[in-house]
């Protein structure tokens, strides 16, 4: 993506700081899990998986199973920055989170680096566990809990973990909400100064 340009609707965004957040972002401004092959290239994006790995397995209980997680995560996270309960949200993000995650381990590539590896080819409900299990960290952890934020672009309901300097940061994306926000306020300028 080109510096100042917003991603097409079907791009996939890893800027919110965490796998949970990112999943969250993929139903903005439209559906991006719109076929297992968009979960396969989200679950690569994340690194919870090899680019090469074939989940075989995968299929649209697979996409019914992350929407689900990212709608009740979405909920719980929204409560936690509102200061409010969530009990269902959070009885099921904690039931999603019970399975084995995938077991990852290293291993050498052919110059010689280590890289990360699964240990066989791993299930939809692995998968889920180990994105509700960020969450679940996420929202446990009190200093990455303060540091959720919502951006503050038109009419966009992203959250992300703000770990910039001074804790300034006011976009999910400097590139798309914040450019659309320096755009409006340059012709906002422009207005003004014209006779």
């Amino acid at each position: 993506m080109a510096l100042g340009m917003a991603p097409a609707p079907h791009e996939l965004r890893f800027d919110s700081g965490r796998s949970c957040l990112d999943l969250m972002a993929t139903d903005h401004p439209v559906e991006r899990l719109d076929s297992v092959a968009a979960l396969r290239a989200w679950l690569a994006g994340t690194g919870l998986v090899p680019r090469d790995a074939r989940l075989t397995g995968a299929g649209p209980p697979w996409l019914d199973a992350f929407r689900e997680l990212r709608g009740r995560t979405a909920e719980l996270v929204g409560a936690e920055i509102d200061r409010l309960p969530a009990p269902g949200a959070l009885e099921r993000v904690n039931a999603l989170a019970a399975a084995a995650p995938p077991a990852p381990y290293a291993v050498r590539a052919t110059d010689g680096t280590l890289v990360r590896a699964l240990r066989g080819e791993p299930g939809c409900a692995a998968l889920v566990a180990a994105v509700a299990r960020d969450a679940v960290d996420l929202l446990t952890d009190p200093v990455a809990r303060a540091l959720l934020r919502r951006c503050e672009g038109d009419n966009c309901p992203l959250v992300y973990l703000d770990t910039s300097r001074g804790h300034r940061r006011r976009w999910c994306s400097s590139e798309v909400c914040g450019n659309r926000e320096r755009v409006a306020r340059h012709r906002r300028r422009a207005a003004l100064a014209r006779p």
